[in-house]
C-alpha cells in the first residue's frame, strides 16, 4: 500500500486513497428498510461499492453503519474493511461522515465519501472520479461529478479537508466545509448519469427498472418481514 510505483524504469508517485462507504441510513422513504441491502443480480448494493472502491485501488475502506446494522454487518464483514458503528444515527449523514473520516487510519493522499445505495457505479467510475481529482484545478481541494449540471456522487478531498472537517465543529461535514471554501471546490463535468443514480424511495425502484430493465429486489431475510412492507 505504499505511495510509489515502480515501472518503466523509474517511480512513479501515486495517490493513495482512503474511503468512506455510508450505509448508516435508516431507509425512512422506503420502508425503513436498509437499502444497502437491496439486490442488483443477486448482489447487494453495498457489496456492489465494496467491489467498485476495490477495484478502483481504494488503499483503506471504512463502513459506517448505523440503523440495521445487525443486517448489513454480516454482508460486509467478509470483505477487508474496517466496520464503524454511528451509534446516534438519527443525527444525521454528518454524524456518519465525521465516524468514518476518524476511523481512518493510514496515510493518505485523498479521501473518497461514497453513498452505498447507488446501484450503477463501477470500478471504472470511481477510477475516472480519481483522475479528475489528480488533474483538478490549482487550488482545488474537493472534486465532485456534475452530470448534465447537476451534482453526483461520489466526492474526493485532499487529506487536509478530511483534517478540517475533523478539527471543525460537529455539525461540520463535507457539505458544510465546500459551502464555507466554495472556490476550493471543482466539479468533474460527465455524461456519466451513474454519478447521478441512487435509491430513496419506492418510486425510485420503479424508476431504474424501467430505465435500465433491471429489477432492485430485497433479499429474503429470516425472520423480521421488512422485505416485504412496502
Amino acid at each position: 500500500m505504499g505511495c510509489l510505483l515502480k515501472g518503466g524504469g523509474g517511480l512513479h508517485s501515486r495517490l493513495v486513497v482512503g474511503a468512506v462507504l455510508l450505509a448508516a441510513g435508516s431507509g425512512s422513504r422506503i420502508g425503513r428498510r436498509p437499502k444497502s441491502l437491496l439486490e442488483l443480480g443477486g448482489v447487494p448494493l453495498v457489496t456492489r461499492q465494496i467491489v467498485a472502491l476495490s477495484g478502483a485501488g481504494v488503499d483503506e475502506l471504512v463502513v459506517v453503519l448505523g440503523h440495521h446494522a445487525e443486517l448489513i454487518e454480516p454482508v460486509v464483514q467478509a470483505f477487508p474493511v474496517t466496520v464503524a458503528r454511528n451509534p446516534e444515527p438519527d443525527r444525521g449523514q454528518v454524524s456518519s461522515q465525521r465516524i468514518g473520516l476518524a476511523a481512518l487510519t493510514g496515510r493518505l493522499d485523498a479521501v473518497i465519501v461514497a453513498l452505498a445505495d447507488q446501484p450503477l457505479l463501477n470500478a471504472q467510475d470511481i477510477t475516472a472520479l480519481i483522475a479528475a481529482f489528480k488533474a483538478r484545478p490549482a487550488g482545488a481541494s474537493v472534486v465532485f461529478p456534475r452530470v448534465a449540471g447537476e451534482r453526483g456522487n461520489p466526492v474526493v478531498f485532499t487529506a487536509e479537508v478530511r483534517e478540517q472537517i475533523l478539527a471543525g465543529s460537529a455539525d461540520v461535514g463535507c457539505r458544510q466545509w465546500q459551502a464555507a471554501h466554495a472556490a476550493a471546490v471543482a466539479p468533474f463535468d460527465t455524461d456519466n448519469r451513474r454519478y447521478r443514480v441512487d435509491i430513496d424511495t419506492a418510486d425510485d425502484l420503479a424508476r431504474f427498472e424501467r430505465d435500465t430493465g433491471h429489477a432492485l429486489r430485497w433479499p429474503a431475510a429470516a425472520g423480521g418481514g421488512w422485505q416485504d412492507a412496502g
